[in-house]
Parts: C-alpha cells; structure tokens; sequence
C-alpha cells in the first residue's frame, strides 16, 4: 500500500511538472508570436553558417533580399550556380540569402564547414549562408515563421514543400513574392521583378 501511495505521489508531481512545462512553453511560443508579429522584415536576424556571426536584415534596407532555402544533395542544387549568378548580375540591388535545411528527405546533411566547402568548390557561392535551420513545423526560425505566415508578413501564407523555394522581399522590407524550386533563380519571374 505503502509503495502504491509513492508512486501515485511520483506520478502525480511528474504531471504537474510536465503541465507547468507545457504551460510556459505555450506561454513563451505565444509572446514570441505576439513579438513577431509586430516586427518588420529588417528587424529580423539569423546566425551566419559560422555559428557566431550575426546576418542582421536591416543591413540590407534599400536592397531586395531572395531568400532560399539550400541543400547540398538535391535535384535542385544546381540552383547554387544560377544563385550566385543572379547575386552577381544584380549586387547593386539584390541580396541572396540561402538558409541550409535538412527537412526534406535528408538532403543537407553537413556540417557547417562541409556546407561552406561544397558551395565554394563546386558553385563559387559568395553570397550569405545561414547557420542550418528548420523552414517548417515546430522548430521553424523566427525568419521562415515571417517569411511564411501572413500574419507576420502581411501578404500571403506559403508552405515550404521542398529545398530551393524562394521568397523574395523588396527594398523596404515588404514580402513581394514566391517562388517554387522549379523557378530558376535566373527566369523572367524573379529578374523582371528586380529592373
């Protein structure tokens, strides 16, 4: 009897930890949403793929900014070169910023250094590249929670269904438009946007 007493007490006390958890969790999720909300394009920030920098959006104000999310072993990673082609063609105006996620089917499985080395050996990638983040679900950063969410950016609700989508925002910090991984980085769609 003794031993039962315990253990109902055990369990007892294990769920109110587990509630007062969940509880502040959802507390904590819900003044986060209630921030962003509130929060613009440039007052945005992500670390860099080192780890330490920071990728502060405001330092691209006047600037659009093409934002994709990248993976090393994709059918669509190709898509690195027409990047940086684009970064290239329109510095003066454009930034490109790709955030390696490993959400679909496993494809970007490296570690920041093996990130860093295949984009640079095999595409002479230059432009930003993010810490590895999650662009859905639970664990979505705060960037692709305002990039996806019109509650947050204020035009439109996008879900993320593969590596290479990209959503361009324009030089005041508005969310312009979407693009699926099937659109080139260098098609009419995204330069005619950008003259």
């Amino acid at each position: 009897m003794k031993k039962y007493f315990y253990t109902v007490l055990v369990l007892a006390f294990v769920g109110v930890l587990i509630y007062s958890f969940s509880e502040a969790k959802s507390k904590s999720m819900e003044a986060s949403y209630t921030a962003l909300a509130n929060t613009s394009f440039h007052e945005l920030k992500v670390l860099g793929i080192d780890g330490k920098t920071s990728i502060n959006m405001i330092d691209f104000k006047g600037k659009y900014v093409l934002c994709v999310n990248v993976a090393s072993e994709c059918g669509y990673t190709k898509q690195y070169g027409a990047l940086q082609q684009l970064a290239d063609t329109y510095k003066e105006k454009l930034v490109v910023i790709g955030f390696p996620c490993n959400q679909f089917m496993g494809q970007e499985p490296g570690t920041a250094e093996e990130i860093q080395t295949f984009c640079k050996k095999n595409y002479g990638v230059t432009f930003p590249l993010t810490e590895k983040i999650e662009v859905k679900g639970d664990g979505i950063h705060p960037v692709y929670r305002w990039l996806t969410q019109k509650q947050f950016n204020g035009k439109e609700d996008v879900k993320i269904k593969w590596n290479f989508n990209k959503i361009l925002i324009s030089p005041d910090g508005n969310w312009v438009n979407y693009f699926p991984s099937g659109i080139d980085p260098m098609s009419k769609e995204i330069t005619d946007l950008l003259k």
